[in-house]
């Protein structure tokens, strides 16, 4: 493919590698980056579950690192593996983790990761850990003043129980509390909508004593905006690329990853995020949910996530940047061309849309967002017509083992129901 007029020019002399630990071989966040450098000439090399994943399977990609891994083995473990990763590559190379343990190793271990040649922002090391545990947050929202909603952190079988004898807090969102655990001793197969205090006994059978869980306050749909900001930040605490847009479909519905979303500016949700980065000194790739309570008028902050967002390509500027690209052209020493982000671009994610797309019309009512008119540009994650193998080996993974994430996704959303079942 060739790339547009617009597009920045990158050195293609410094590879890019896709660094995710864990198994989920559907992502498309990853492949999305492959796709977003290698258009542009840059080589892109990927940490994979196997030679036969969407992201192995792209044409933007020179070389797939074949590694299973589960998230729970020690950092030392995985910061041998990306040393390894990195004497086969043989040259500096732009590290993009997209994932919250791949961003935390990243940050905890840059001596060795950078003495063997990668290259990435250099974030206070025990910041990423703070901000992708949900307790961490919770305390930097208090520590610097920004709405968050209200969570419990239950330390105890018998915390849980007091917590499900007060149905007038229901419903709630459950989310798994820290980084790597979330992997070892899962609450939640993500992020679940507790509708009962009998849903949540049911779930919490399976928690032991020590549950590693947030209790989250439930914003109503009904009377909330579902929003997402990107960007990339720089040393100086500046974002070189900066994007809002809104949610209007999740999988699983109303509370979990963005199926369905489209870019529209918000010039003051910019402003409340950059303000509380600054204070957080943070530098790199973000990925914020927030969610603007129509009853106070408040944007309240849901997930900080240190890293690439998996929906990130919904966002490019008129300069042709998205965040992953402002990434490599800092990190090998180019200016990120300033311009303001491209109007009327959506993001669809095909294999969760569908399902989500189903779940909404069954619902009540789809949350009410500002409409940013007729879309120019609606960006798939998976199909390409100049890449369009990712597409097929991920409906022949879906058609497979690769569906039981969704499956199981989709069984916990049904037992987070009044009547759901497990």
């Amino acid at each position: 493919m060739t790339p547009p007029p617009d597009a920045p020019v990158l050195d293609r002399d410094v590879p890019g590698l896709i660094v995710k630990f864990g198994a989920y071989p559907l992502h498309h966040g990853g492949v999305g980056a492959i796709r977003s450098l290698g258009r542009l000439g840059v080589p892109m090399y990927a940490i994979t579950e196997d030679r036969w994943t969407p992201a192995a399977a792209s044409r933007y990609l020179r070389g797939a690192f074949p590694w299973r891994t589960t998230g729970t083995e020690e950092p030392r473990y995985l910061v041998d593996g990306l040393l390894r990763v990195a004497r086969r590559i043989g040259r500096p190379t732009v590290l993009i983790p997209t994932d919250e343990e791949a961003a935390v190793v990243v940050a905890e271990h840059q001596g060795p990761l950078a003495a063997a040649g990668y290259l990435f922002p250099r974030v206070e090391r025990t910041l990423p850990r703070r901000l992708a545990s949900k307790q961490g947050l919770y305390e930097l929202c208090g520590e610097h003043g920004v709405p968050t909603p209200e969570a419990v952190f239950p330390r105890s079988r018998a915390e849980v129980e007091e917590f499900a004898g007060q149905p007038d807090r229901f419903p709630v969102v459950a989310k798994n509390r820290e980084a790597f655990t979330r992997r070892s001793e899962p609450a939640v197969n993500g992020t679940t909508l507790i509708r009962t205090p009998a849903a949540l006994r049911g779930l919490a059978r399976t928690w032991g004593e020590r549950p590693g869980v947030i209790l989250q306050e439930y914003l109503p749909r009904e009377d909330a905006e579902d929003w997402i900001v990107h960007a990339y930040v720089g040393r100086d605490a500046t974002p070189r690329a900066l994007f809002t847009g809104v949610k209007i479909r999740s999988w699983p519905p109303y509370a979990g990853m963005t199926a369905h979303a489209y870019g529209v500016g918000n010039p003051v949700l910019a402003d409340l995020v950059m303000r509380f980065v600054k204070q957080l000194g943070f530098v790199g790739i973000i990925d914020l949910d927030l969610r603007l309570d129509r009853r106070d008028g408040q944007y309240k902050l849901l997930d900080f996530n240190p890293r690439v967002g998996a929906q990130f390509r919904l966002f490019e500027t008129d300069a042709g940047v998205d965040v992953v690209r402002a990434l490599h052209l800092s990190l090998t020493g180019r200016d990120v061309p300033p311009a303001e982000q491209r109007a009327g671009r959506r993001y669809m994610v095909e294999n969760i849309d569908l399902p989500a797309r189903i779940a909404y019309r069954r619902g009540a009512r789809v949350t009410p967002v500002r409409d940013p008119g007729r879309a120019r540009c609606t960006e798939l994650a998976w199909w390409a017509a100049d890449d369009p193998r990712p597409f097929v080996t991920m409906l022949a993974r879906s058609a497979g083992p690769g569906a039981h994430h969704l499956r199981r996704l989709w069984r916990t959303h049904r037992a987070a129901r009044p009547g759901g079942t497990r």
